[in-house]
């Protein structure tokens, strides 16, 4: 086995599967083609969940946030009808149970989303060859927009549910507040890295407002000024 390696080490790429077929490594060909399989499966999700968050960053600045031309449908739906319902102070909480069916998105969405953030990674795996990558991809963006709909469905319509009690719901919750505040920051529900990396993200009001109050709101008036 320790021959094998060593040759394998100075065998130049396009010699590696001839000498994997003269003599493969323990656990057979099959074994090596699922280890490959599930390494690109984790990367393509871990690059899938950070992918989620510019995507989201995006759909929502740019689609969600401004008319497209022929296709204002989801600025309708979001910006007039989602924010007119559910603002900053305490009807950010439902009030109306009519309205409740404002807080999701419609029911074909979801398809439609997932299916346009695994676009790049079926590609990828269709370019490289590294079939992983369309399984993880795909399942990490599925993950995602499921996450979305949850934690956003919980922001506004909280029933002292387990993941309402966590840390991490808190202060996502109070990101999202802000969101409602300020439309042209923090776009993220779910992962705030894009808002971070391209400075969207704010962390508390500039200025007073009436908030929402509740435990699973945290404070986000602006800090007092210290005397001098």
């Amino acid at each position: 086995m320790l021959r094998v390696v060593q040759k394998l080490k100075c065998t130049p790429p396009e010699k590696y599967f001839v000498t994997v077929l003269a003599k493969p490594p323990k656990g057979g060909i099959l074994g090596a083609q699922m280890t490959d399989f599930v390494f690109w499966l984790a990367a393509g999700f871990l690059t899938g969940v950070v992918f989620g968050s510019f995507f989201e960053w995006a759909l929502h600045r740019f689609v969600m946030h401004r008319p497209v031309k022929g296709f204002t449908y989801p600025f309708r739906a979001h910006a007039q009808v989602h924010h007119r319902v559910f603002r900053a102070d305490h009807t950010y909480h439902l009030i109306d149970e009519k309205d409740k069916w404002t807080i999701p998105m419609a029911w074909w969405n979801g398809p439609v989303i997932v299916l346009l953030c695994s676009l790049p990674f079926v590609g990828a795996a269709w370019l490289s060859g590294r079939w992983g990558l369309a399984v993880g991809g795909p399942l990490a963006c599925a993950l995602y927009f499921a996450a979305y709909e949850y934690l956003h469905w919980c922001m506004h319509l909280p029933r002292r549910r387990h993941i309402e009690r966590s840390g991490l719901f808190f202060r996502l919750n109070g990101h999202h507040l802000l969101h409602h505040r300020y439309m042209h920051k923090n776009f993220n529900v779910v992962l705030p890295l894009a808002d971070l990396l391209l400075g969207t993200l704010l962390l508390r009001s500039k200025i007073a407002f009436p908030q929402p109050v509740g435990p699973t709101v945290p404070n986000l008036q602006p800090l007092t000024q210290p005397r001098t």
